[in-house]
């Protein structure tokens, strides 16, 4: 892979990891139309990196909010801060288990159907679409509701439905605050992917052969700070109910990704 290629790919990554657009879906695209022909090891390695990268940036961002959160687990209460971790925790458990049963299959959609990512599109636009019409309220996320926004975050794993799009959505329609939401979007998925990364490197299915550690590098810088710039945004956007803008953006990049499929 070229330089220029994985610093492309690492701003996809970075850009869409964070703003409702997805992520999977976009580096599918992206890896299609730069005929990405890495060895399935070389290309798992680079993405590894790359949400690495993401998993940092958004640590970065909200690093006031993770030292709150430990320094509150230290006390061994029953506090605001145990509660959250909780929550996250609750809802991790349907990624976890369709991870840990459904990988063969899930690993399977990832193989340049862009048909398939164009109709997920469609359906994070619909998603988008009713959540930026909800109300504004003070709600908290609640366990019941971390459960839910957890099996949202599950079904987010289909290459083109947006995670932070379909989370936040969902948490927003459950009547949530939309700042809350977003928060908990963005730290809820932070354990999952160091724990994938963990599961990769342990599972022996990363190979460092024959690596451009270059453009590995450049690649991994390239999501990091456009991470960073997405997450910081997002927050804003969300909080001012922009979300709109992205509905209409799924929807048409959806409908192009359709129509190129079958062209």
């Amino acid at each position: 892979m070229e330089a220029w290629e994985s610093i492309v790919l690492g701003v996809i990554q970075g850009l869409t990891e964070f703003l409702p657009v997805s992520s999977s879906g976009h580096l599918e695209i992206g890896k299609a139309i730069l005929g990405d022909t890495s060895v399935p090891e070389e290309s798992l390695l680079f993405t590894v990196v790359l949400h690495f990268a993401t998993a940092l940036s958004t640590i970065v961002v909200f690093r006031k909010d993770i030292w709150e959160i430990l320094s509150g687990l230290l006390q061994f209460k029953w506090n605001e801060e145990t509660q959250f971790s909780l929550k996250i925790i609750i809802s991790m458990i349907p990624a976890v288990l369709v991870g840990l049963f459904f990988e063969e299959q899930l690993e399977s959609m990832f193989g340049g159907s862009i048909a398939l990512v164009g109709a997920m599109l469609i359906v994070t636009a619909i998603l988008l679409w009713f959540a930026d019409r909800a109300k504004h309220t003070g709600k908290p996320v609640t366990f019941k509701n971390a459960f839910v926004i957890g099996i949202a975050q599950a079904i987010a794993m289909l290459p083109g439905i947006s995670r932070s799009g379909a989370t936040i959505s969902t948490s927003v329609l459950l009547g949530n605050d939309k700042s809350k939401a977003a928060r908990f979007s963005f730290l809820m998925v932070v354990p999952l992917i160091f724990g994938k990364i963990a599961k990769d490197i342990l599972g022996g299915e990363l190979t460092t052969e024959a690596t451009n550690f270059a453009s590995l590098g450049l690649g991994f810088a390239a999501a990091f700070i456009s991470g960073l710039f997405a997450c910081t945004w997002m927050i804003a956007l969300v909080r001012k109910s922009k979300l709109s803008w992205f509905a209409i953006y799924c929807l048409v990049v959806g409908v192009i990704a359709i129509i190129v499929s079958f062209t």
